[in-house]
This record gives structure tokens, sequence and C-alpha cells, in this order.
């Protein structure tokens, strides 16, 4: 399976949850809360990505400055350096890159822009439905 399928698979409207690098660490907060997401892009006012801030990037940033994290930017924390897959990468690869490179969110990139977000959770619920249509055919194969 493909990104691509993944992406249509989880309805998903093209719109990505995205923040301006002056956001501050407490406004992100209120939106990861808002989406029920664990990471948001960091978009310039022209749409270009600028990063990606993740809970992870924020817990580092409080044990880093305290609690005066919330009232930073968050481009003082954000991954600068996001590592991004295509649409027609397979989710194979991708939970890979995931696995080796420990992170859980993975920008996808069409033609330069950003047209979805891929999760762990997203790969995981992929895997666990692949795992039980694998188990039905086996069943059925078995009882034909």
């Amino acid at each position: 399976m493909t990104v691509r399928v993944l992406l249509k698979s989880k309805g998903d409207s093209g719109e990505v949850i995205s923040v301006a690098p002056e956001t501050t660490v407490e406004e992100l907060a209120g939106v990861l809360v808002r989406y029920r997401i664990g990471a948001a892009m960091v978009r310039d006012s022209q749409g270009i990505v600028k990063g990606l801030i993740s809970e992870r990037d924020v817990i580092h940033g409080i044990a880093e400055h305290g609690k005066g994290t919330t009232q930073l930017p968050v481009s003082q924390f954000m991954t600068k350096e996001v590592v991004t897959c295509s649409p027609d990468d397979t989710i194979d690869s991708v939970m890979e890159t995931m696995t080796t490179r420990r992170f859980r969110h993975v920008p996808v990139m069409e033609g330069g822009s950003l047209v979805g977000v891929i999760s762990i959770g997203d790969v995981v619920k992929y895997r666990i439905e692949q795992t039980e249509r694998e188990a039905q055919h086996l069943r059925e194969y078995i009882t034909a």
C-alpha cells in the first residue's frame, strides 16, 4: 500500500494543521489539544514548510528552559531538518524510516507542496488492518 492510499483512507481533506514560526509554545499547545494531534507543521506566511513541532520538542524545550518555554516561539524548538515522504512511497518504507530515525510524524510532499502528514498511529492502524485481513483470508482458505 502506498502513502497516497493511506491518506485517502484517513479521509484527509488535504488540510494540514500548521502554525507560524512565531507562534508561542502555549498557543501551539492549544492547537494540539483542539485538533487532538501530536505535532504541527511550521509554515511561513507563504505556506513554505519551515519545520515540524511535536510534543517531544516541547518537552525538550521545557527541560532546557523551564516554565518560560510557553512564551517562546515554536521556531526555537521545532525540528528544522524534516524528513519527508512522497505519496508514492510504500507504507512499509515509511514505517522503516520512522522506526530507524525514531520519530512519529512524516510530512507528505508532492511537487514541492505539503499534501498530508502520516503519523505512527496511522501506520500502526494500517498494519493491524492488514494483519486482520490476512488472518481472515487464511481462515477462509482453511475452511474452504
